[in-house]
C-alpha cells in the first residue's frame, strides 16, 4: 500500500479564519494535526462533546484573548467576518492578513 492511504483530508489549513460552532468564538489556525495528538487525560477533561479522535484537530489562536485552543474539525466552520484577529501571539505566526486569510511569516517545509 502507498502512503496515500494515510493522508487525511483536512477542511482547514494554517492561516484560515474559523468560527467555533459550539462556543461562538473566532480564531485563526496555527497548526493542523491529522488526528488527535494530545493526552487521553486532556481529552477526558476538556473535550466534553467527545469529538472523534481519528479526524483532523486544529491549534487555534482565539480572537480577543490570549488563549490558544485545540479543536476538532467537526466543531469548526469558516469565518464569515474575515476581519483581523486580535491575539498577542499572532505576529509569531503570521506577517499579514490578505484576502481573508493570514499569511505565514516564514517559509513552510
Amino acid at each position: 500500500m502507498g502512503t496515500a492511504t494515510n493522508i487525511t483530508n483536512v477542511k482547514f489549513s494554517v492561516g484560515d479564519l474559523i468560527h467555533h460552532r459550539l462556543f461562538g468564538y473566532r480564531g485563526v489556525i496555527v497548526d493542523v494535526d491529522s488526528t488527535f495528538q494530545l493526552t487521553e487525560n486532556w481529552y477526558e477533561q476538556v473535550a466534553k462533546s467527545r469529538p472523534p479522535k481519528n479526524q483532523p484537530w486544529y491549534h487555534v489562536l482565539v480572537d480577543g484573548s490570549s488563549q490558544a485552543t485545540y479543536v476538532a474539525e467537526q466543531n469548526l466552520e469558516h469565518d464569515d467576518i474575515l476581519g483581523p484577529i486580535n491575539h498577542p501571539q499572532l505576529k509569531q505566526f503570521f506577517s499579514k492578513l490578505e484576502n481573508g486569510r493570514y499569511i505565514h511569516n516564514r517559509a513552510m517545509n
